[in-house]
């Protein structure tokens, strides 16, 4: 796969300290590129599996690149997350699994290598990519304002010191003060999903949107763990500019079921949805 920078993506400097997400490794059998998850990667729950976003990054990016069209664009894609997700090699590829002139569904999936050569699918992604036309004289949005991005010293609240490692190290995150009932954050990727290559607008936003559940969260992780299983984020407009904003609402049912709702901005507005189903479970 090559990838194809944006000259209108502003990005953010990269920092040495932080390392790519992935290393490409090149093309390998039955269609897949295989690449080496980095430490980068690394889930808050386990030091052996990754976060959701870089994952769920590196599935947007081959939809993206899957016979891209410039006459059409990814409008909606869903993660479905089926085992842990190594910090290791990983092969990954995607397919046309709907064509269509206007709307057509585009298929990925995650493999993981097992001792003996043979892959494990780990996460799989659907996509709709919908033909784009001019509806800028209509262009709308129901959804509240989101306010700028804080300065570093009006930061009111952060994540437990216990998840201040791997992925979460990696990202530029700046709480909105005075949230009230939803939790609300601007955040920026402080490097790149694969060594070597821009972030797309696309990409940037599958880079940073599985954190909602870590913002939103209500539970304590010491008493309680709450993995998304899956990841859908549906977007009416692209992002403009580095980061991107996030106002998160997390509810938690009786019987071990949670849900994720997240609203997505960029600084020129709102631009779409997240959504996260939660496996609650008590520890001990």
């Amino acid at each position: 796969m090559t990838r194809a920078t944006d000259a209108t993506q502003t990005e953010a400097p990269a920092d040495d300290a932080v390392r790519a997400y992935f290393l490409p490794l090149g093309a390998v059998s039955d269609g897949y590129d295989r690449l080496l998850a980095t430490e980068s990667t690394t889930s808050v729950w386990a030091s052996t599996m990754q976060h959701g976003a870089p994952p769920s990054a590196l599935l947007a990016r081959a939809v993206e690149l899957c016979e891209p069209r410039a006459d059409a664009r990814i409008a909606r894609l869903t993660m479905e997350i089926l085992g842990p997700i190594p910090v290791a090699e990983i092969d990954v590829r995607a397919w046309i699994e709907r064509p269509g002139r206007r709307v057509e569904l585009v298929a990925a999936e995650l493999a993981s290598i097992q001792p003996d050569g043979s892959r494990r699918v780990v996460a799989t992604a659907r996509a709709w990519r919908i033909g784009t036309s001019d509806t800028e004289a209509v262009a709308w949005s129901g959804d509240r304002a989101l306010p700028p991005v804080p300065e570093l010293d009006a930061i009111d609240w952060e994540f437990p010191p216990s998840w201040d490692v791997g992925y979460v190290k990696t990202v530029d995150m700046r709480p909105v003060p005075d949230s009230g009932g939803a939790r609300r954050v601007w955040v920026r990727p402080r490097g790149v999903v694969v060594e070597g290559e821009e972030i797309s607008p696309l990409v940037r936003v599958f880079s940073v949107a599985d954190v909602a559940n870590g913002v939103g969260a209500r539970l304590d992780p010491a008493q309680y763990t709450f993995l998304n299983t899956d990841l859908t984020v549906d977007l009416y407009r692209l992002p403009v500019g580095e980061w991107i904003g996030l106002a998160v609402e997390t509810s938690i049912g009786p019987d071990g079921v949670g849900m994720c709702a997240t609203e997505l901005y960029d600084e020129r507005g709102p631009i779409g949805r997240v959504l996260q189903i939660l496996e609650v479970r008590a520890r001990g």
